[in-house]
């Protein structure tokens, strides 16, 4: 096991490049990749980072030509033989050959684009340009680089026993965390860390606490790369992208209103099973269930991933309930600012209504609240999102207004289209 505070230490981070994989990011992006390619791949998008923690100046904390350095690096990188290998022969969700054999050579060939960086008031502005396909890989690497720049701006002036401590406190804090899950009954979790971790090495180490603390509750992580080396199931199915591109490429009302469903048309023609799970929240979680096709219904499950969890469970049983459907069949899966408390509670009240699931992310993987002076270490709320596509603007609604994004004209205009009512605006904690 490596020694992360020594290796911090003797390095200061600048021996080790912060993404070393172009398979070090979520299984979702892959699949969503593989049917963009399929479906879309003509179209031009633009992806922008978007800071929401305002209050963490990251072009303050981070130097440019670090920043440069590690998003240079992630250009050079393509696809090794063995990370080939894996992604066609391997079983994911019970099926090989998961990754089709045209979408595999263009993957084998891929170079990710060039990208635009500059500062502005104490930000950075990062974005992407080109066709979907190769602009939607840049999203989870951008995003670990900037989080662990900002991890190593902090550490960079401790001593070694510090760093030694810091990292026991950490590990301790976590640890207590998965003996506390231990005793939580039909439990399962899956780490859905790597946007926003603390650094890869961490991470890492995270998921080799949950395989041993956990045992079969835990039941694999997000990160193709850590699934690949340490033999794990790799989790994930699809994300808002798709439907915000969807809809921003609509002609009309009338085919903004369908667009989510269309999204879904045409997942469904590539996977089945564990794979089929719908994710609501994208423009109105209430709204979407409302107007949903009723094939819909018979899918294995729905993610929650903004506004009030149980309130969005309880919305989804009584929808199974009113298409026929048995909702104790049906997964749940929680994946929105999780921690213990919170997965204890919703696994207490939902257990034996629907099948639970978590999907844990920030703050099992960058949980260093109150260990550090200042708090300098405490998780923020970074994303890197399409905003365009084919010069149109995109935008998201959520089920927490506080997650909205896009131009104001847009947001009404799909407000009034998707028929969402007020909204409870709740604190956007990572």
């Amino acid at each position: 096991m490596v020694d992360i505070a020594t290796r911090v230490w003797n390095h200061k981070w600048k021996i080790d490049p912060i993404v070393r994989s172009l398979i070090d990011t979520d299984f979702y992006k892959l699949l969503m990749c593989q049917s963009v390619f399929r479906n879309k791949r003509d179209t031009q998008v633009r992806f922008s980072l978007i800071n929401r923690s305002s209050d963490v100046r990251l072009a303050e904390l981070i130097d440019e030509g670090e920043l440069r350095e590690q998003l240079d690096h992630i250009r050079s990188l393509s696809l090794t033989r063995g990370e080939s290998t894996w992604l066609r022969g391997n079983t994911f969700y019970g099926k090989r050959q998961m990754f089709r054999p045209d979408f595999m050579e263009w993957f084998e060939q891929l170079q990710l684009p060039a990208y635009h960086l500059e500062k502005r008031e104490g930000q950075y502005e990062l974005t992407f340009e080109g066709s979907w396909p190769e602009v939607m890989m840049w999203e989870i690497p951008a995003l670990a680089v900037l989080m662990e720049l900002r991890s190593r701006a902090v550490l960079r002036d401790m001593g070694r026993f510090e760093l030694q401590v810091l990292y026991a406190r950490g590990m301790t804090k976590l640890w207590e965390k998965i003996e506390r899950l231990r005793n939580v009954d039909r439990l399962r979790i899956a780490d859905f860390g790597t946007r926003r971790r603390h650094s890869f090495l961490w991470q890492d180490w995270c998921v080799q606490a949950m395989t041993e603390g956990l045992g079969e509750k835990f039941v694999g992580t997000s990160n193709c790369l850590i699934a690949k080396n340490r033999d794990l199931e790799a989790i994930g199915t699809n994300a808002h992208e798709l439907p915000m591109v969807y809809a921003a490429l609509a002609e009309d009302d009338a085919a903004l209103g369908q667009s989510p469903y269309q999204v879904l048309e045409d997942w469904q023609e590539e996977h089945d099973g564990n794979l089929r799970i719908i994710l609501p929240d994208t423009f109105g979680t209430e709204g979407f269930l409302d107007r949903a096709p009723d094939w819909l219904a018979g899918w294995t499950g729905i993610r929650i991933d903004s506004g009030e969890p149980a309130a969005g469970a309880e919305t989804a049983i009584n929808w199974w309930k009113q298409r026929g459907e048995d909702p104790t069949q049906k997964m749940v899966i929680f994946s929105d600012g999780l921690d213990v408390d919170k997965i204890e509670q919703l696994q207490a009240q939902f257990a034996g209504r629907v099948r639970p699931s978590f999907g844990w992310g920030t703050l099992l993987t960058n949980d260093f609240r109150g260990l550090t002076p200042g708090d300098a270490l405490s998780p923020f709320s970074l994303v890197c999102k399409a905003v365009s596509a084919d010069g149109k603007p995109t935008v998201k609604l959520s089920d927490n207004p506080n997650k909205a994004m896009g131009p104001t004209s847009e947001i009404e205009r799909y407000k009034r289209v998707f028929d969402v009512g007020q909204q409870q605006a709740m604190d956007v904690v990572v």
